[in-house]
């Protein structure tokens, strides 16, 4: 198994709670998080600045870009790159979900969410930063 994920949706998948954009990208969505945090399964993604696992399934994905709205490509192309950035971690490039999920607890705290998403309209629910803590907490003991 191989899961391919745009950057943003590295921290996603540490605060999702079943919200999404329709129906589907919740199903799907939902499996993605299962696997990732599944500690039994450990697996390759490849991290990626474009459509990935979850897009598949979102009723915004156009035929090579978002089309949420006219900035919406522009926006979670920006968020991917923050996040890679912010990682140390190179576009296209393949790594095991452990390392990922090493990466995200030891660069990341809840706060830092604030810039890394900034401008996502799922980061006023507080369950991104609720989860990255989780997270924080679980790893770094």
């Amino acid at each position: 198994m191989k899961r391919i994920l745009r950057g943003h949706h590295l921290l996603c998948t540490h605060g999702f709670q079943g919200m999404g954009y329709s129906t589907e990208f919740v199903k799907v969505m939902a499996d993605i998080v299962g696997e990732i945090r599944n500690e039994e399964l450990d697996f390759p993604i490849q991290v990626v600045q474009s459509f990935d696992d979850a897009c598949q399934a979102c009723p915004h994905k156009g035929r090579s870009a978002c089309e949420k709205s006219a900035d919406s490509n522009d926006h979670v192309l920006s968020l991917d790159s923050k996040v890679l950035h912010h990682f140390g971690l190179k576009q296209g490039d393949i790594y095991m979900k452990s390392a990922l999920i090493s990466i995200t607890a030891r660069k990341v705290k809840p706060e830092d969410l604030d810039h890394l998403c900034e401008g996502c309209s799922w980061l006023e629910y507080g369950v991104c930063k609720e989860g990255i803590g989780k997270l924080r907490e679980n790893v770094l003991v």
